[in-house]
């Protein structure tokens, strides 16, 4: 029987031009041809009104789909064959048409501090300048830490660092994943666990999308899927869908694979951190939509209606 790579010899990868969006793309060609002998991969390289949209929150730009639109764009006119994208920037709604083909390994999940002055964020004085892109973030530390400024933080990841480097900030948190994929770890002062800070849903996974009728790119990377990956992904994304999820929201969700079952945690705050709800909750590894609708039942219950109807209403 032939194998993908004999039926499909090239095929193309549409990414964002940013370098951890082009590391990532990388990432993936590679691992298509070490794995798939003859298979021949080309990065088609495009920018994004995500990319170019740096100055504006990122829930009042449009959300998370200005990353991939573009993208998808390519996709339909046949111009790539997939894209690779950061999980925790899908949309939960994949539009008609389109599939995620598969879910690879995930790198580390959690937030990084990063400073040059301090270690944690424990030794941040008050009033204490701290950026970061991320409504989710600035919720949970602002909780703990309400005598820090928070103040947005847009750009790719040089660019975030550059801005911290020239004094615009005291500390930044990104994503460790990012920082680690592209090099450089060695600026993280101290990793925030998710007890302090609930990672974004599928922080730190990769995902393959392609059009849904593309069944030769379908099963050519199903052979990078991480079945543990995407179930842990696939129930913190179905808590963000249950919620009506979106990057407007302070909403965190994080699953961990223990033995044949799911643990997952979650949360929805309110912007200023004052109002968090959270839920914990197990369940089969096989069915972890199922789970991540009994978590964003639990948030109800704790009160996640009230606090969502508080922020439904950008800028309130």
């Amino acid at each position: 029987m032939n194998s993908p790579a004999q039926s499909l010899p090239r095929i193309v990868i549409a990414t964002r031009r940013s370098r951890l969006a082009l590391w990532q793309a990388e990432h993936i060609k590679q691992r298509l041809e070490a794995r798939h002998a003859g298979l021949k991969v080309d990065l088609l390289p495009m920018s994004t009104r995500g990319d170019e949209m740096l100055e504006a929150r990122l829930d009042q730009a449009g959300g998370k789909g200005l990353f991939i639109k573009e993208l998808e764009v390519a996709l339909a006119e046949g111009r790539a064959d997939l894209a690779v994208h950061s999980m925790k920037d899908v949309p939960v709604e994949m539009p008609d048409g389109f599939l995620l083909a598969a879910i690879t390994e995930r790198e580390d999940p959690r937030d990084a501090f990063v400073s040059n002055r301090y270690a944690t964020l424990d030794e941040l004085p008050q009033r204490a300048v701290l950026g970061t892109s991320s409504l989710r973030r600035a919720a949970q530390i602002a909780e703990r830490y309400p005598t820090l400024e928070m103040r947005t933080l847009r750009g790719n990841v040089e660019t975030r660092l550059k801005k911290l480097d020239g004094g615009e900030y005291d500390a930044i948190v990104l994503a460790a994943a990012g920082l680690k994929r592209l090099g450089l770890g060695a600026r993280i002062r101290a990793y925030l666990e998710p007890e302090q800070s609930l990672p974004a849903a599928g922080q730190g996974a990769l995902g393959i999308e392609c059009r849904a009728d593309r069944k030769d790119v379908i099963a050519l990377v199903a052979t990078l899927a991480d079945p543990a990956t995407a179930a842990c992904v696939r129930a913190e994304r179905a808590v963000s869908r249950a919620l009506g999820g979106n990057c407007a929201l302070p909403l965190a969700a994080f699953a961990r694979v223990d033995g044949s079952k799911l643990k997952l945690a979650a949360l929805v705050a309110s912007v200023d951190g004052k109002r968090i709800a959270r839920a914990e909750c197990e369940g089969a590894l096989a069915a972890p939509e199922s789970l991540g609708e009994r978590a964003a039942d639990l948030l109800r219950a704790h009160g996640a209606v009230e606090i969502l109807a508080g922020i439904a209403t950008p800028g309130k």
